[in-house]
Order: structure tokens, then sequence, then C-alpha cells
């Protein structure tokens, strides 16, 4: 019994289009939970600098967009959103 040429080509056309989707499909989940995740450890490293500011009478706001552009930007972020609560 032999198989076509065509069917094995059709084949492989097939599950290239299925990992191509898959891999589009992947890559914006990839990003989705990093900044899901960096929003979480951006509000836990708000909450740190307001733990330790309440010793000094200095708090930071926690909100989506505070704890993002911490998550976002890491320590540096952290340090902009406390220099931006100081000036304001």
């Amino acid at each position: 019994m032999q198989i076509p040429w065509e069917l094995v080509l059709s084949f492989a056309i097939g599950l290239s289009l299925l990992c191509l989707i898959g891999y589009l499909l992947l890559v914006p989940m990839r990003l989705l939970w990093r900044l899901l995740a960096g929003g979480v450890l951006g509000a836990l490293a708000l909450m740190a600098v307001n733990l330790l500011g309440g010793l000094v009478g200095f708090s930071v706001a926690v909100n989506p967009f505070t704890a993002m552009a911490v998550g976002f930007l890491g320590l540096p972020g952290a340090a902009l959103v406390t220099a931006l609560q100081l000036l304001l």
C-alpha cells in the first residue's frame, strides 16, 4: 500500500499551521501572566514601602496603576513612585 504524496504534504501543512496557531496563542498568554505577576509583586513591594514608611509617617497609595508601574519597572519603579509621592 502506497501513501499518496498529496496526503503527506497536506498533513505536514496542517501540522505546521496547528503549531503556528498554538505558538501565536501562547505568546500573549506569557505576556499576560508576566504582567499579572509583575502587578502582584509590585503591590507587595508597595506594601513593604508603606510598612517601612509607616515608621516615619510616609505612605504610598496602592492602586492598580502604581502596582503595575512597580511590577513593570521593578526596583526603579518603586523608587519612581516613591519620589513622585514625595514631590506631589
